[in-house]
């Protein structure tokens, strides 16, 4: 890993920020530190952070809503590293805009593994390259996760019981980019120029509509939805398991 990719360590524990510090610099990262919400949107100001690692408890202040306000501004992935371990605060992190979330105490192996899978998985490019070409043959032709499988090829998707699930061509691209994406956090305006090639608009809901209906088609019956989570303020984030072929 480059020593230009910069990780953000956000942490009121120096002790903390010092391990931390110690383990990713010698993974090959350079490392800036924060204590707080200021120190931690100056760094953001200051340069190109590729990564953050967040505290939840940051003294008197929330960090779940420091995720958040992060991502309004800066679409770079962050991993809560926390002393919270409830399944109800990883899934607060997870939509409130982490990537990831690792409780304390931590080791340091598993931290670096999961900050490179994490970067791995960004890509920090757009969702579709303006030149695609040949390398469209190269593209999985089937994705499969917890409720079905997307064939590319047929363009249709059928569920875990082999019915097939009649999605629009808008559900289908939707579904399409969440799953060449997953754990990628979209924000609305990638996402509206994978469907119709135009920025998003703040007062356009067109596209929360098409969220809402694709739910209906792949989400497990219940109120909360666990596949397509919303991300306030940025967009959506696709959180299942996916595989692809």
């Amino acid at each position: 890993m480059s020593c230009r990719t910069r990780i953000l360590v956000v942490d009121d524990e120096p002790a903390v920020r010092e391990v931390l510090r110690e383990g990713l610099e010698g993974a090959g990262f350079s490392v800036l530190e924060a204590e707080n919400q200021a120190e931690m949107f100056h760094a953001l100001e200051d340069g190109l952070i590729d990564l953050i690692t967040l505290d939840l408890g940051l003294g008197d202040t929330d960090g779940l809503e420091l995720a958040r306000q992060a991502r309004v501004v800066h679409n770079i992935p962050i991993i809560m590293i926390t002393g919270r371990s409830g399944p109800i605060d990883r899934v607060k992190g997870l939509e409130r805009g982490a990537d990831d979330y690792i409780t304390k105490p931590f080791h340091l192996p598993e931290v670096v593994l999961r900050v490179r899978n994490v970067l791995r998985r960004y890509h920090r490019e757009p969702i579709r390259s303006g030149d695609e070409g040949d390398a469209a043959v190269d593209q999985p032709r089937r994705y499969v996760f917890d409720s079905g499988v997307l064939d590319t090829r047929k363009r249709e998707f059928r569920n875990t019981d082999g019915a097939l699930v009649d999605l629009t061509e808008t559900e289908f691209r939707l579904l399409e980019a969440f799953l060449r994406h997953p754990v990628k956090i979209l924000t609305r305006d990638e996402i509206m120029l994978e469907l119709r090639s135009r920025e998003w608009l703040p007062l356009d809901r067109t596209m929360d509509g098409h969220v809402a209906r694709l739910r209906r088609k792949i989400e497990p019956k219940g109120e909360t939805p666990v596949l397509i989570k919303s991300v306030r303020g940025v967009g959506y984030v696709f959180t299942g398991e996916v595989s692809s072929v």
